[in-house]
């Protein structure tokens, strides 16, 4: 299978560092990314960035995946899609960007969603254009390896069983996923990331 991103979307793309920086330039004049300018939107990427700036200096990557990704051979684009404003964007985001910086072949690489509608739309989770999403490339020939996201798996769960219920309280529940984030600590992601890069490993 190979990726419908080219080399021309990847160049575009920009570095998690970048990304940190072009969010705290939007926000010093009243701004998010995205095409949604809300002042809510806006307080959300207010809390995000403070959010990721806590798990930057707060996560620990285990010991068995921090050694398959310092002799991890097989070189790696990834390719998130993101926004500012969304909260599993900023719980997930720097997990991403800590576990590429423990590998010396894996680049991680940002795109934002609503500029790129033409990826976006081929990486939809139940039809909805859920983020984060991470397209993994094999970084020599643009091959696609797998994807992950929008989020860990048990959080996947809650969004569908709250969907599916109905009219409820959307406030409520991002609280909900919120707490679960906070007890989790990351260990489903690194569980998560651990059997998809042995997969990612053995593919050609």
């Amino acid at each position: 299978m190979h990726s419908i991103t080219t080399d021309s979307v990847i160049n575009k793309a920009i570095s998690y560092q970048e990304y940190k920086q072009l969010v705290t330039k939007l926000l010093s004049k009243g701004k998010t990314t995205g095409n949604n300018q809300s002042v809510e939107f806006t307080e959300y990427t207010k809390l995000n960035l403070h959010r990721m700036e806590r798990l930057e200096k707060t996560v620990s990557i285990n010991e068995e995946l921090t050694n398959l990704l310092a002799t991890y051979k097989k070189p790696l684009t990834w390719l998130v899609l993101v926004e500012a404003w969304c909260g599993d964007v900023a719980q997930n985001l720097p997990i991403l960007a800590k576990m590429a910086s423990l590998s010396s072949v894996i680049e991680l690489k940002i795109l934002l969603r609503d500029d790129n509608p033409e990826i976006m739309n081929n990486y939809l989770t139940n039809g909805g254009a859920a983020i984060p999403k991470l397209i993994c490339l094999q970084k020599d020939n643009g091959k696609e390896m797998g994807t992950w996201g929008p989020r860990p798996e048990p959080v996947q769960e809650m969004v569908i069983e709250f969907k599916e219920a109905g009219e409820g309280d959307y406030r409520k529940f991002i609280k909900k996923a919120q707490l679960w984030y906070e007890k989790d600590k990351t260990a489903t992601i690194q569980s998560e990331f651990l059997k998809l890069l042995n997969h990612w490993n053995t593919k050609n």
